[in-house]
């Protein structure tokens, strides 16, 4: 099999890199795709920094002894936590991370106000607060940590009155403001918009970084050669460190993947 061939790997700490994977399926349709979904140690949000880093270094090996030629950290915190680390460890395939779409939001704020919705973790590392001081002059920036989201959405609650009431107590605070953006800053809140959207309304634009992650892999496989010249319409595995395990954690992680994809 030439490089060309190979598939994509995609890491998240559990489903929410899937709404990551859905963008690179319109956009990628004829490549191969392995993800892997650590849902036996999420959520990351909620970790030590040292910790991230070691599951997230033993996650891309996973992805490399699948026989990736590139991969993608479609989570947040693990971006946050260990992207500079894994480039320098592993410059011998490209590596692409995702951030809080701070930009695209900037650019449309009209001097509004954004809430930025992430974990904990991801809200308190380096690499946003330095975001953050690249655009806070120009627009008041709420950064909103949202502890417990992900083990919601990581057990299939991604509706209903539960997500609904979860949603409203964390936004009550900021309703009387006039917010132009919500950024998604972790990749499993797309899951939830709908449920955003029936709070705050559709003249609120919700934003994540997919898009701009997805292209920037695109980018990456044509720079190195690498975009796969085959007109079939590729494959999607998911692998999941839950599976055969006792963990109470969304044991049925591929499952629910597969679900998300399709929804």
């Amino acid at each position: 099999m030439n490089n060309k061939e190979k598939p994509i790997g995609f890491f998240d700490s559990g489903v929410g890199g899937i709404s990551v994977l859905k963008e690179s399926l319109k956009i990628l349709p004829n490549e191969d795709f392995v993800y892997f979904g650590d849902s036996l140690n999420a959520p990351y949000g909620t970790k030590d920094v040292n910790e991230v880093k070691k599951l997230t270094f033993n996650a891309v090996d996973f992805l490399l002894d699948k026989g990736v030629k590139v991969v993608v950290i479609a989570c947040n915190t693990a971006t946050s936590a260990a992207i500079d680390d894994l480039r320098d460890n592993y410059k011998d395939i490209p590596i692409i991370g995702i951030e809080p779409a701070l930009k695209p939001a900037v650019e449309i704020s009209k001097g509004k106000s954004i809430i930025i919705m992430a974990t904990p973790m991801t809200l308190a590392e380096k690499k946003f607060s330095n975001l953050m001081k690249r655009y806070n002059k120009e627009v008041n920036l709420i950064p909103l940590p949202c502890a417990g989201l992900v083990e919601l959405i990581e057990n299939g609650i991604i509706e209903g009155d539960q997500i609904e009431s979860y949603l409203r107590d964390k936004l009550k605070g900021f309703m009387h403001l006039d917010i132009a953006s919500i950024v998604l800053g972790c990749t499993h809140y797309p899951f939830i918009e709908n449920e955003l959207i029936k709070i705050v309304g559709e003249k609120t634009n919700i934003i994540d970084g997919s898009i701009g992650t997805v292209n920037q892999l695109k980018r990456q496989l044509i720079s190195n050669s690498l975009l796969n010249e085959k007109k079939t319409k590729g494959t999607v595995t998911i692998y999941s460190s839950s599976i055969n395990s006792c963990s109470s954690i969304n044991s049925n992680m591929i499952e629910l993947s597969y679900k998300l994809l399709k929804s």
